[in-house]
């Protein structure tokens, strides 16, 4: 167990409904820093499940090391994601939707840089969006009629998460009011049929155009999160490639949704944060983020 600095939105900085942008930097609110005490799951990974906190750790080695080429990620890696999802969640699974990936290697030179802010990547609406973006209309609209998640599995990459590691938050902790929407703006341009999702496409910041959302258009909504005293923070303290870890996003089956069902997990936020016992010779954090739409029988 450990002490360490969280940011969250700061509710005092903007007007309206905030935004962000999904390529980089640039929001219409600041974030402010909140001591918390976050503990590690080595030794008690057994006792959180997506299903009663909202995350899940597992040792789960993959086939693929590097993650340097995409065609591999996609033509190999998903499959294996796909077959840990279906052997590792809770309830039978009918269907998996890999929808994209982003990786992460940390360098100050990058944009690529893990987020530090607690946070949710879809609200309710958005996942609704995420089902009738990646199916055939018919389909969708049928499955959309059950249970259905969003499920992130996160790994590092090469070498263990001690610099910048993954923190998540118990979702029992949590409450409705804590959740804030936030549009995500998306560039605007002429060929978005063809290729709209500019998830792991960020630039680094121009500080001329950070407050600005000329050329964005929001086409997404993600959740920031309040700070709250009572949020349990959890990370997995040096975890290793061959370990992954789950997050739910969002779940149609979580309590007070459509389908709820009392006690079932609807979300967990999570974000990067600066471990106060790394030390200064621990290599920058490497990570593989994989976002996928579970269907349940």
């Amino acid at each position: 167990m450990t002490t360490a600095t969280f940011k969250y939105i700061d509710q005092s900085t903007y007007q309206g409904k905030p935004w962000s942008k999904v390529d980089g930097p640039g929001t219409s609110f600041a974030l402010k820093d909140h001591q918390r005490t976050v503990t590690s799951l080595r030794g008690q990974e057994d006792q959180f499940s997506t299903e009663n906190s909202g995350f899940a750790v597992y040792n789960h080695p993959a086939n693929e090391k590097r993650f340097a080429e995409d065609s591999a990620i996609r033509n190999g890696y998903y499959a294996e994601v796909e077959s840990m999802l279906r052997s590792r969640l809770p309830g039978k699974v009918k269907k998996v939707v890999i929808f994209d990936h982003t990786i992460r290697r940390r360098d100050k030179n990058s944009p690529r840089q893990p987020v530090q802010q607690v946070h949710v990547d879809q609200t309710p609406g958005a996942a609704v969006t995420r089902v009738r973006r990646h199916l055939p209309e018919e389909e969708a609209e049928e499955l959309l009629k059950g249970r259905y998640a969003i499920i992130n599995v996160w790994r590092p990459i090469e070498n263990p998460a001690t610099d910048f590691p993954l923190a998540v938050v118990d979702w029992r902790s949590t409450f409705p009011s804590d959740f804030i929407a936030v549009d995500l703006l998306y560039p605007s341009r002429s060929d978005a049929y063809k290729d709209d999702d500019d998830r792991g496409k960020e630039k680094l910041p121009d500080e001329n155009t950070l407050q600005s959302k000329e050329g964005y258009e929001a086409k997404g909504e993600t959740f920031a999160v309040a700070p709250r005293e009572g949020h349990r923070f959890y990370y997995v303290k040096d975890m290793r490639p061959e370990e992954v870890m789950l997050l739910k996003c969002f779940d149609s089956a979580g309590e007070g949704e459509r389908l709820g069902k009392k006690g079932l997990a609807v979300r967990t936020p999570h974000t990067a944060f600066v471990d106060p016992q790394t030390p200064e010779s621990a290599p920058g954090r490497q990570s593989i983020e994989v976002r996928c739409l579970v269907f349940y029988e």
